[in-house]
């Protein structure tokens, strides 16, 4: 292993470990939870990629397809996802994210996002803000980045 490897393994585990501590703080700040993390994350899904599949949604969560029914069954019976036949495939149906879960979801990331501000105001200079946007838009480059273990347009289920 190069010098050059060591470093940039170094530089993965301390984003690593700012990225875990910084997500565990912002559970903390979350308001009590009207909606479970994994309900939260599943309408997260629904709002970045549109309609998806349970086995894609399943898949995306890294869970069982049977692990997520529950889930799936409350977003529904709350209204904050429907199903909806899928246009391709008219045996498969496409869970989507309604109105209601979209507000809900967005209540739930004003509550942090405000905590965030002001921590970020506090603790960083306007250069550093300015950095930690550029550092936060490349991190989401990389939760994009391709499973190595699945081959690229290979599909989800």
């Amino acid at each position: 292993m190069t010098v050059a490897d060591e470093e940039l393994l170094q530089t993965a585990a301390a984003v690593r470990q700012a990225a875990t501590r910084l997500a565990r703080r912002l559970r903390i700040e979350r308001p009590e939870p009207a909606h479970t993390a994994l309900e939260l994350g599943t309408l997260a899904h629904l709002y970045r990629r549109g309609p998806m599949t349970p086995g894609a949604l399943a898949a995306a969560e890294r869970l069982q397809p049977q692990s997520l029914t529950r889930t799936l069954a409350s977003l529904e019976r709350r209204r904050l996802a429907v199903r909806q036949p899928d246009d391709l495939d008219r045996r498969r149906s496409l869970l989507a994210i309604t109105e209601a879960g979209r507000q809900a979801l967005a209540a739930d990331m004003r509550q942090r996002d405000g905590w965030l501000a002001a921590a970020m105001a506090r603790q960083l200079t306007t250069a550093e803000q300015q950095l930690l946007r550029i550092a936060g838009e490349l991190m989401d480059r990389l939760a994009d980045a391709p499973d190595e273990h699945r081959p690229a347009g290979a599909p989800d289920e």
